[in-house]
Order: C-alpha cells, then structure tokens, then sequence
C-alpha cells in the first residue's frame, strides 16, 4: 500500500498506463517510485531524436561546398540560398510545432516528425547523384530538410512536463544542448561519409576536379538507417502524458509584452548566429580559403557553441544575472566578429579560424545565460513557457538569414565584407538593449 494519499488513485501494481494518466511529478513518492524511470527513459530517446533532428537539419551545409567541383553548375547565391533554406523552414515550423504535443501527445508526436525526415534526406540522396537535376528540384528538397529544425520545439514543449519542477531546468538544459551537438555530429561524420566507397549499398559517387570519387548521397542514405532505429525506440519506450491543450490564440497574450520581442533580439544575436554560423561556415571557408584543408575541422565551432550551452547558465545561476553573463559575452562576441573579418582581409586563416571558434563559443553563453532570464522576466510560468518558444522560434530564422546575407554580399559586392559589417552592427544593438533594458542597475530587473 501507499502511504501517500496523492497516490490513492493507484493501487499496488499499477500499469503504464495507470501512472500516466495519474502522472504527478511534484508528488515526492510518486516521482521516486514510478516517475523518474518513465521521465528518464523519455528524456533519453527524446534527446537521441533531437541530435538526429538537427543532424538532419544542418546535414545540407556539409554538402552544399561540393556540389559545383563534382558536375554542378549553380552561382554563389545559389549556393548560399540553398544553404539557408533550411532555416527558413525549420524556424517557421517551430511556431506551429510548439502545439503537437498538446495535440498528438508527446510520443505521437515525436514518431510523427521523425519519421517525416525519411523523406527529404531519401529524395535527396537520389537528386545528388544526377549533376543534371535541377536547381528548383534541389530548392524542394532542400527546404524539406527543414521540417528537422521544427522538432525542436515539439521536442522542448513536451519533455518538460515530464519533470518536476526542480529538475525541469536541467532536464530541459540537457535535451537542448546535447541536441544541439547534432550539428558537430554531422560535420564530424560528413567528411568522412563523403570519401566512403559504399557504391554496392548507396550508389555511385561522382569525380571532383582532383579526379578523386565523392558519394554526396552517403551523407543522405546514411542517416536513415539511424532515423529508422530510432523510430523503433520512439515506438517502445516514449510515452504520450496528458498534455494541457493550447490554443494558438493564447500565444497572443504575450505579443503585447515589449519584453517579448526585446529576448527575441537577444537570442537571436545568441542562437541565430550559432546556427546561422553553423549553416555557412564551410561555404564561407570554400570561398576565402580555397585551398585549406578545411572539412575534418568544421565540427569544432558547433561543438565549442552546444557544449558550452549549459555553462552559460549555470554561470548565470553561480553570478545570479543572465543579463550580465549574455551582456559580457556579447562584448566578447563582438570583438570576435572584428578579429574574424580581419582574418578574411588580411587572408590569414589561423587568424580567422581562431576567432571564428570564440565566436561560437559566445554564442554557447548568450544561449544558456539569456533562457535563464526569460522566467525571471515573466513572472507568469504559463507566458514564460510562452516567450521562451516563442524567441527560440524567431531565433532559428539566424539559420536563413546569415548564409542569404553572406551569399548577397558576395553577389553585390564580391566581398564578405559587407555582410559582417551587418552583423556587428546588430551585435552593438543588441549590447545597448542588454545593458538599457536588464543589466543596468535602474532597470528595474533582476534577471
């Protein structure tokens, strides 16, 4: 028998079933007895299929700086439209995945979008075999990949009402930030797939200009035997909890707030760099450094910004002020994007690299210290779950618009230059906004 009355709903032996519908994560001997193995195990597979999410949604920037030196014949803008079309898509559907848990249940819902990534890395495999398929296809099949940005949203939306409140933060901290390292998972393994004479298995590669074999598809076909695995465990060990019903109307109580929208620049500046960042990068180095060696070291920006994600806000708990941690590493960040444009003057790539990795590095502690400050600025837990969808929705846009600014730049001016003027501009407004609006001692915050 129990001993705690909250738990006289269930009796000695209940199912599954049972505990989810009687799910109460607050209840200390509930939680230690039945929900912190379920919370856990679906913690674990949720966050395996989120790295596979942004493995997916980041997989194109790996083979984008190939396609013209095995048959392709596409323009810089192109090059760089494609590479940003992700973005474009993953941050669109981030609004309107937010609500698939509610709607489907988590487990539902994960299967469902996971699932789904079977369909663009497929049709794509195919079309890069073939140097005579069409931009316009490659832009279908390119934008479909990012479907795989949206599950971010549906993943985060769900996993936290799986735990109580005093181990949300971490549980949530550890489903975004190890996903995030999908991304230096695909960089790390693409270099690899690409090279890998799978012909008997994935088809025929194509010659560069060095008269050497590359398989562009490996890096498609070769995730699909992970996604096809991970839909199995989805399948048996996710659970689908009786998730609150939202109502898309309600996200419009927060559109009026000027707090709202001011956290979405500041993310922005923090994840749309990363990802943005992340999506252009080999590009950019494919196109000011030509003849460095660049592939097997393209993971360590990505990896440097997700790995120290969580740093950034334990730091901010250890400080006691997000602001303060993201208003600091933005000064780091913008002295970084001056270093960074001064190695591509100067054609000097250790000198760019270096900066570029302090870069990411920034973007790591803007993340994990600014979500720390959004449920000290919204006192409402219902409206900061709210904002903190919400920026992390219009943050991912990053992801389309730094590769399309960089391919512009290159377009109108045949220099990179202008797109980092750009960028430093927006960092020196958002270090104004930090400072006015949170750090500053008048400002009435303490976040």
């Amino acid at each position: 028998m129990t001993t705690n009355a909250a738990l006289s709903g269930l009796g000695d032996n209940p199912s599954r079933k049972e505990i989810l519908r009687h799910w109460e994560p607050e209840n200390a001997a509930f939680w230690e007895r039945y929900g912190k193995r379920i919370a856990n195990q679906n913690l674990a597979v949720s966050t395996w299929a989120l790295v596979l999410s942004f493995v997916v949604w980041t997989l194109w920037a790996t083979i984008a700086a190939k396609l013209n030196t095995v048959g392709f014949h596409f323009s810089d803008e192109q090059i760089f439209t494609l590479a940003a079309l992700p973005g474009l898509v993953g941050a669109t559907g981030r609004l309107f995945y937010t609500y698939l848990p509610g709607l489907l249940g988590g487990k539902t819902s994960t299967l469902i979008t996971t699932a789904l990534l079977l369909l663009p890395i497929i049709g794509l495999g195919n079309a890069l075999q073939d140097t005579t398929t069409s931009y316009d296809t490659f832009v279908l099949l390119v934008a479909f990949i990012g479907i795989a940005g949206a599950n971010f949203s549906a993943s985060m939306a769900n996993i936290g009402f799986f735990f109580p409140k005093a181990n949300k933060g971490l549980a949530l901290g550890i489903n975004a930030g190890v996903g995030n390292l999908g991304v230096s998972l695909i960089y790390l393994t693409a270099p690899l797939l690409l090279g890998w004479n799978l012909s008997s298995v994935f088809g025929d590669g194509l010659l560069n200009a060095h008269g050497d074999m590359v398989y562009l598809q490996n890096v498609c076909y070769f995730w699909a035997v992970p996604t096809v695995i991970t839909l199995a465990l989805i399948a048996l060990f996710m659970d689908n909890l009786p998730l609150p019903q939202q109502s898309p109307k309600s996200i419009l109580a927060i559109f009026g707030n000027k707090h709202t929208w001011l956290m979405c620049w500041i993310y922005t500046c923090g994840f749309g760099s990363f990802i943005g960042f992340s999506a252009a990068l080999v590009l950019l180095v494919a196109k000011e450094f030509p003849d460095v060696s660049f592939s097997m070291a393209a993971f360590l920006g990505p990896f440097i910004g997700a790995g120290v994600r969580p740093l950034g806000g334990w730091l901010a708990d250890k400080m006691g002020s997000g602001s303060r941690v993201t208003l600091l590493s933005l000064f780091l960040m913008l002295g970084a994007s001056l270093v960074t444009l001064m190695g591509i003057q100067a054609h000097n790539f250790m000198l760019f690299f270096g900066s570029f990795l302090v870069l990411f590095l920034t973007t790591g502690f803007i993340n994990g210290a600014s979500f720390r400050m959004i449920p000290y600025i919204f006192n409402n837990p219902f409206h900061a779950s709210l904002v903190t969808g919400f920026t992390a929705a219009i943050a991912a846009y990053g992801a389309f618009l730094i590769p399309k600014i960089f391919g512009w730049a290159y377009a109108s001016f045949q220099s990179v230059a202008p797109a980092f003027y750009i960028l430093i501009g927006f960092t020196l407004i958002t270090i104004v906004i930090t400072w006015y609006f949170y750090d500053r001692k008048s400002s009435g915050l303490n976040c």
